[in-house]
């Protein structure tokens, strides 16, 4: 029997920020996936990784990224990125949501970095959203990010749930590997309507 329901949050409860990307590649002449590309390289400690784990400012973010983008072809400034992470809600991820936290506990784990914290307009995490999770774990507030296995030992500790009782989504495979290795039911979210399928019949009750 699923006790909780765990979240990604960008490219699950939001669009992906990926789409973002790819309009910011098709302005600017580069090639499709390029940033996808520059963000996986030496995914565990590159640019990214660090700024999630608030190992570093958005200066030196602006700084590692323009570096290692250019190591790849193509120069792109590190600050241009943070506009990017804005998404639109998905109006059927939070219906689910809704229905599961009055059943079931609810967890939120997503990688994010300080620049776009809760208190910044434009971002993706909208308060009366966020309040439908009963944890919430932010990598930039602990300094640990998926996928490290530890960040979702945390959430299941958090919510005092097995993880043999969860079930979590991402729309990252390489996010989702850890998870099923402890034991969870795993959903990749890439339509969201499918995902939808796939999680009603993981908690066995209607979603929409």
């Amino acid at each position: 029997m699923i006790e909780a329901v765990i979240w990604d949050f960008g490219g699950v409860i939001s669009s992906s920020p990926f789409e973002a990307f790819n309009r910011y590649e098709a302005e600017r002449g580069l090639p499709k996936d390029f940033l996808r590309t520059v963000n996986a390289t030496n995914h565990l400690d590159n640019a990214w990784a660090k700024f999630e784990r608030n190992e570093i400012d958005l200066d030196a973010f602006d700084r590692m990224f323009a570096e290692e983008s250019r190591a790849l072809g193509h120069e792109v400034p590190g600050r241009d990125m943070i506009d990017l992470l804005g998404g639109d809600l998905r109006p059927e991820m939070v219906e689910a949501l809704r229905r599961i936290s009055a059943r079931l506990k609810t967890g939120c784990i997503t990688n994010n970095v300080i620049a776009a914290a809760s208190d910044n307009p434009r971002s993706i995490y909208k308060a009366e959203v966020m309040a439908l999770f009963h944890e919430v774990i932010e990598s930039a507030k602990i300094g640990m990010r998926k996928p490290d296995p530890r960040i979702y030992a945390l959430m299941t500790g958090r919510l005092g749930v097995d993880p043999a009782r969860c079930v979590y989504l991402d729309d990252l495979g390489v996010n989702l590997k850890p998870a099923r290795e402890m034991g969870m039911t795993t959903i990749k979210v890439i339509d969201p309507a499918a995902a939808l399928d796939e999680l009603e019949r993981a908690v066995g009750f209607a979603l929409r």
